[in-house]
């Protein structure tokens, strides 16, 4: 399995990343009914929940870029590169939107779309 690949895995993973810090850095949390509790949550727990859920909406488009490159069968170094890229990206994207760092933020999640906009272009 390629580096990339390993990436789309990781990035399948990152938005429970964001919800654990949202439901289980502070009291309250109840299982029972995780979205009642997760529409009452405020400051940087419910921008956790938001990073969460931007994280579910980023992986698709990251997702079919990396395996489009490999039918493709662009060249492996460079997928692998974008990739790690965009999931680097997304992790300082989620500690941003934390953080409350709207424009820096911004500037982040571009980042990470250039990473797989960049892999249906960057050839053999």
């Amino acid at each position: 399995m390629t580096i990339a690949y390993w990436c789309v895995l990781i990035a399948a993973f990152l938005p429970f990343v964001f919800t654990g810090v949202a439901k289980f850095s502070g009291k309250g949390f109840n299982n029972r009914t995780p979205r009642a509790f997760q529409d009452r949550l405020d400051g940087f727990r419910q921008r956790a929940h938001w990073a969460h859920l931007n994280s579910f909406e980023a992986f698709p488009p990251f997702a079919a870029a990396v395996i489009i490159a490999h039918q493709l069968q662009y060249a492996q170094g460079r997928i692998d590169q974008l990739a790690i890229a965009f999931i680097v990206l997304r992790l300082i994207y989620g500690a941003l939107y934390i953080a409350d760092q709207a424009s820096l933020r911004s500037v982040v999640w571009l980042g990470a779309v250039v990473c797989w906009v960049a892999m249906f272009f960057i050839g053999r």
